[in-house]
């Protein structure tokens, strides 16, 4: 075999395609006896040419996992003497590492087994010689060991430690520094206790030195391996880092901003960064490191390359992605404030590029710092808008760009501001840029999403332009344009009717194209006229809506995911759209399609780290082994298609919605939905997650709608929700992404609202449970940043995730009732933490709306907690936050109305707290609040309400202007004190018929309300009679007249 092996070998290596493919399949066949692991060795030992020798120690380390076990003890013993002399006497480096690499997979059989005590002296032996190559091999074989048998060196760290510290230290070497840092890369995952920790983390100011001696000489690949290696740090579960965090920012920031280096070298300082912000938030607030990282950061936007869009190293993208970082993951409070400072500096720069600068840096923090930039609306809104107007393109496309985020994330402030934003953004999309134009469409699109009947007077300007542009523009132009149209269409509502009909003829244009560069317009076709069909309404649609069903339908034949995924949406339009008359006509033919895309195959692809770079040089990199399996190649990283991600996503979310709108006849496909969500609720990327647990939830309301029970579940309804309950606890309590864990809390709190206690009985411990572990901040979503403690005074209120936990506890309450205290006896401890003087506003207004819906619902039992809760409230009620005001003044209503004797010392404190609600200042939303609040206070306790006093006020402040839930006990109040002919009312009956006027005139007003105010007038009628004739004449007409009718009813 020996002799006809090494011609095969040479023949492996040379250029004939043909002969080599002969090679390899004969060599494949001499690779299933063991036999082949001696004649490798004996070539890896004797061949003449240095490829040969390589290549054998290549297919040795290939096919010896297999052969291995059927091996001679004293075969083994001659592999290993042959390795071992190759690493220490071969002349060719490539060899050399060749040969390490068996070695290593060696190893990982025979060191545990005992059967080579001698490798690991023989490689601190090599590491301590005076040849530079042994130096480095033995370095290398340390960090490839690793990889199978790492857990064999923890007795060893010390040595190990000593021995990284005087490699990194070797002033004589590149080669033997890149091998050690490697070599300390590797070893990271091996630190845990805390002796390993404090000695790591000395490592850290070596490798700094070394990679700023590299770096000053001109190697930057030291720099970039010790990138790799913080990176490893942040990401290890051991506390590594903590003082050396100040030391690896600086020199990040270093390398960051020198631009004599390699963008990719820059790019790995600058994504350390991300990385901190991202994963050790913490450990930057407590250095000190915000300001100076965003000192470097924000002017690094200004490095934009516009000719080479494509640089994915680019400096300005990495650090457009580090501020948004920080501004999503650090206290808002240190974040803007630099920003601000700086965009307020920049922006009328000579430097086109910093003014560009100063508004892109606005625009990336506008998700993170949507509340500080709300409370300084006017001056940003200043800054961009006149960005607007700058002579330089690159300016107006930030300015553009920053407007549509802020329309994004400001809501709803920025939508106060239209009559100054709109006629902007529409002067805009006439730019002679167009790249402005394209950012203009989106900045259209998300700001008039929001609106509401704001837009009409804008229709006919923003149409006229919108369909110019759709017919004469290129197609990208084209697909911003039907996005933005799509927002109009949502905003107007039935106005934008005298548009559909022409929208929609052109839209059988692009809905009928195929090909590949049309097709991205074809998908925002398809999404647009499911927007047109949900504005302009069922009627209006359904006759005309057969060639559009025809023509999606016909998409998926195309292959094209994004038209799949944009036409899952217009499906899910349609079936809302629809309702019942989705069932016979389409439901058929697009369910299939729906759990098509639901069951694709997403592409995802393991990078593994499996051959020798010497071997693909050589070109021989196809021969495989039988038991290669076992040969545990390193995963570097996973990829996806996120197309196919996309289409996912909206088929999940698709086929929910079809169930939830066709209900009953949903049930054929039940079965087979609930198996795809279960899959999908674990599903590795959150955006497939968060549709499931969406869907999940509306299979269970078509659940209960298909099997119907009295007073009780089916027993199909019970399996549903028996398998909805467990992935929704097990979510709560693994799922990392807070979204999807918020989501979840949502769907729990409408399925308990839906069902009542009976059917969620059995699950209350483990729903207990979970809240308890959310409200204590302990489940895995909350598990971020172990490396460093932070000031209470810099923690900041997750609105992502804890304002859904927090609407679990009134839930459960207007479940249980009364019943409910047992469960919140263990809530409150938890619950009250968010309410120390230390946390943000927003923690503290979310703990009083909490308590007030629980009083509510609760009942009674809140007498137990008044003493504790009030103290909080009235605080609140003098807070400047007027969303805190607001909760304030209802919850006082409420403990006053259910906390019995308790509440009755406070209530003098109560209304000298609730007065200044009533000034002609104050927020009508918060003004309407304390009125609820007096009025439950008076029905609840007359005889301790100064009327005399109150009564004006209260009525002053009448009718309500904003939060119509208060009118039941506002008008409520007013009507039994008039029905019990209550002698304190009498002065004061003509404002209370001039309100009860405004109350019956009123579109905004229910049936019920009305109707009580017409009982109560009525008995004024009966009371004073003619009396009442003055008033009524002082009264608009059509409010009079509507009294009137009340009265001649009764």
């Amino acid at each position: 075999m020996a002799q006809s092996l090494e011609l095969l070998l040479i023949q492996c290596l040379m250029p004939d395609n043909d002969a080599r493919k002969k090679a390899e399949e004969q060599i494949e066949q001499f690779s299933k006896h063991p036999q082949v692991v001696v004649a490798l060795t004996e070539h890896l030992r004797t061949a003449k040419t240095s490829n040969v020798r390589q290549l054998s120690a290549v297919l040795l380390r290939k096919k010896i996992t297999g052969h291995w076990a059927k091996l001679s003890p004293q075969l083994r013993d001659s592999v290993k003497s042959t390795l071992i002399s190759s690493i220490t006497t071969e002349h060719s480096s490539p060899v050399r590492r060749a040969s390490a690499n068996v070695v290593s997979v060696i190893a990982k059989y025979a060191v545990p087994a005992g059967e080579w005590p001698e490798l690991l002296p023989f490689l601190f032996q090599c590491s301590q010689s005076n040849q530079e190559d042994h130096r480095e091999v033995a370095l290398i074989l340390f960090s490839s060991l690793t990889e199978t048998i790492g857990e064999v060196f923890r007795p060893h760290l010390p040595s190990l430690q000593a021995l990284l510290l005087k490699s990194l230290r070797d002033e004589t070497s590149t080669r033997v520094i890149i091998a050690a840092l490697k070599a300390v890369g590797s070893f990271v995952e091996f630190i845990h206790d805390e002796a390993e920790v404090v000695a790591f983390r000395e490592l850290v100011p070596n490798i700094l030195n070394v990679s700023r001696k590299c770096l000053a000489s001109g190697v930057e690949e030291v720099a970039v391996i010790a990138f790799e290696i913080f990176d490893d740090l942040v990401e290890s579960p051991a506390p590594l880092l903590g003082a050396s965090v100040v030391s690896i920012v600086q020199f990040s920031l270093e390398v960051a901003s020198n631009q004599t280096l390699e963008s990719n070298t820059r790019h790995q300082a600058i994504q350390i960064i991300s990385w901190l912000a991202k994963y050790k938030p913490k450990s930057l607030v407590k250095h000190k490191l915000i300001v100076p990282i965003l000192h470097i950061m924000c002017p690094l936007l200004a490095e934009t390359n516009h000719e080479d869009d494509d640089d994915d190293f680019s400096a300005d993208r990495a650090a457009a992605e580090v501020i948004d970082t920080m501004a999503m993951n650090l206290p808002r409070k240190h974040v803007f404030p630099p920003v601000f400072e700086f965009a307020s500096l920049s922006f009328q720069n000579a430097n086109p590029k910093l003014r560009e600068a100063s508004v892109t840096a606005l625009g990336v923090i506008s998700e993170g710092c949507f509340e500080m930039m709300k409370n300084r609306l006017e001056p940003v809104l200043e800054i961009v808008l006149a960005a607007l107007k700058d002579p330089e393109q690159i300016v107006r496309g930030a300015a553009s760009f920053a407007l549509g985020q802020f329309a994004e994330y400001l809501q709803p402030d920025i939508v106060s501001h239209y009559e100054t934003v709109l006629p902007c953004i529409l002067n805009s999309l006439t730019d002679t840029s167009d790249a402005v134009q394209e950012k203009s469409y989106y900045a259209l699109a998300a700001f008039c999403e929001n609106m509401g009947e704001e837009i009409r007077p804008y229709l006919d300007p923003l149409m006229m332009r919108l369909l110019e542009a759709l017919q004469t523009n290129s197609r990208k132009l084209q697909e911003m344009c039907m996005s933005a149209i799509g927002s109009v269409a949502a905003a107007a509502e039935q106005a934008f009717i005298p548009y559909a009909e022409r929208l929609l003829e052109l839209m059988k244009f692009f809905m009928v194209l195929t090909k590949d560069e049309d097709l991205c317009s074809r998908a925002r076709a398809t999404e647009l006229v499911g927007i047109i069909a949900m504005a302009v309404g069922r009627a209006k649609m359904e006759p005309i809506l057969p060639p559009f069903i025809e023509a999606a339908i016909s998409g998926f034949a195309l292959e094209f995911s994004e038209l799949r995924e944009y036409t899952h949406g217009f499906f899910s339009n349609i079936a809302e759209l629809l309702d019942d008359g989705f069932t016979q006509v389409y439901l058929p033919h697009v369910m299939p399609l729906a759990v098509a895309s639901c069951n694709l195959d997403d592409g995802s692809a393991l990078d593994i780290d499996e051959t020798d770079d010497e071997g693909n040089e050589n070109g021989f990199i196809s021969i495989s082994s039988d038991n290669e399996d076992n040969d545990e190649p390193r995963v570097r990283h996973i990829s996806i298609r996120t197309g196919v991600l996309d289409e996912k996503a909206a088929a999940t979310q698709a086929i929910g919605l079809f169930a939830l709108h066709t209900k009953s006849s949903f049930t054929p496909y039940f079965d087979e939905v609930l198996k795809i969500l279960i899959k999908h609720a674990g599903y590795f990327h959150e955006d497939v997650r968060l549709q499931a647990i969406i869907s999940l939830q509306h299979i269970f309301t078509a659940t209960q709608a298909a099997f119907p029970a009295l007073n009780s579940l089916s027993a199909e309804s019970k399996h549903v929700l028996d398998t909805v309950m467990n992935i929704y606890l097990r979510t709560l309590k693994e799922d990392d992404d807070k979204e999807v864990v918020a989501q979840t809390c949502t769907s729990i709190v409408e399925i308990v609202n839906s069902c009542g206690y009976a059917p969620i009985e059995c699950y209350m411990p483990h729903l207990v449970e979970t809240t308890l572990a959310l409200l204590r901040e302990e489940t895995a979503c909350q598990q971020l940043d172990s490396d460093s403690d932070i000031d209470e005074n810099d923690v900041e209120h997750d609105d992502a995730l804890m304002d859904a936990v927090f609407d679990i506890l009134p839930a459960f309450a207007k479940c249980m009732g009364p019943q409910f205290e047992s469960i919140f006896s263990t809530f409150y401890q938890p619950l009250m933490k968010f309410a120390k003087a230390s946390r943000p506003p927003e923690d503290r207004t979310m703990v009083v709306a909490c308590l007030a819906e629980v009083a509510q619902h609760m009942g009674s039992p809140i007498a137990l907690y008044v003493e504790r809760i009030m103290p909080l409230v009235l605080k609140e009620i003098a807070s400047t936050e007027a969303t805190n005001r607001r909760n304030a003044a209802f919850c006082v209503g409420e403990l006053c109305k259910n906390g019995g004797e308790p509440a009755v010392k406070y209530y003098n404190d109560i209304l000298r707290g609730l007065y200044p609600m009533f000034g002609d200042s104050e927020v009508d939303a918060v003004r309407d609040n304390a009125a609820g609040a007096v009025a439950r206070m008076i029905m609840t306790q007359p005889q301790l309400i100064p009327l005399k006093q109150v009564l004006p006020v209260l009525l002053k402040a009448l009718p309500l202007k904003d939060d119509l839930e208060e009118s039941m006990p506002v008008y409520g109040c007013l009507c039994s004190l008039i029905v019990s002919n209550n002698p304190e009312i009498r002065s004061f009956i003509p404002e209370v018929i001039r309100v009860f006027g405004q109350i019956v005139m009123s579109p905004e007003e229910s049936s019920e309300v009305k109707a009580q105010v017409g009982r109560a007038f009525c008995h004024l009628v009966s009371c004073y009679g003619d009396q009442i004739q003055p008033i009524m004449g002082s009264l608009p007409p059509d409010q009079a007249n509507a009294l009137l009718a009340f009265a001649n009813k009764h």
